[in-house]
């Protein structure tokens, strides 16, 4: 996700931003996160419907730019409703407790088309740096950033099924952001 940003924001610079520092914010109708869940005998899609972004870009050095996401964990859904409601839990995300989940960009580095995005990830109240690889589709009235990246679940205290599910969860983030 990281380096689909990176490149995107380097193709905004060249075509698609008129000034500075211009702040970009996600059409959450097209912007999603996306997960898969996966154990010995299977494996569970879900995601988040609620997702919010802002990138700040910057002309004169795209690197300075940055990216900020807010997801309502409530608007967590599965393919089974039996598992969404236990993924509501404490057991998983604990939706009452905490809310939402949001990531801050520490550092956004370019090579090309195709970047790299690192920043800090909050979720059950630990928050642990991740690296994402990104890549970014430009068109007339969208810019669109993509990520396919895993993460280890454990790391944010996620232990509920250690050694029948797997740690690692994959995720897919698509990041919307009309062209102004």
């Amino acid at each position: 996700m990281l380096r689909m940003f990176a490149s995107a924001l380097c193709l905004l610079v060249v075509m698609a931003v008129p000034s500075m520092g211009q702040t970009l914010k996600s059409d959450k109708e097209k912007s999603k996160v996306d997960f898969t869940g996966k154990k010995a005998d299977g494996e569970h899609v879900g995601g988040f419907k609620d997702v919010t972004a802002v990138a700040k870009v910057d002309l004169e050095a795209p690197e300075k730019g940055s990216l900020t996401i807010e997801i309502k964990t409530d608007s967590l859904w599965s393919d089974d409703e039996k598992l969404t409601g236990h993924l509501k839990n404490p057991d998983f995300f604990d939706v009452k407790k905490y809310p939402t989940i949001k990531f801050e960009s520490t550092k956004i580095s370019m090579n090309g088309e195709t970047g790299e995005i690192i920043g800090k990830l909050t979720m059950l109240d630990k928050t642990v740096e991740v690296k994402v690889p990104v890549k970014g589709d430009l068109s007339d009235d969208m810019l669109t950033v993509f990520a396919d990246f895993k993460i280890d679940r454990t790391k944010w205290g996620m232990n509920y099924g250690k050694g029948k599910i797997n740690d690692e969860v994959e995720i897919k983030v698509e990041l919307a952001f009309p062209r102004q």
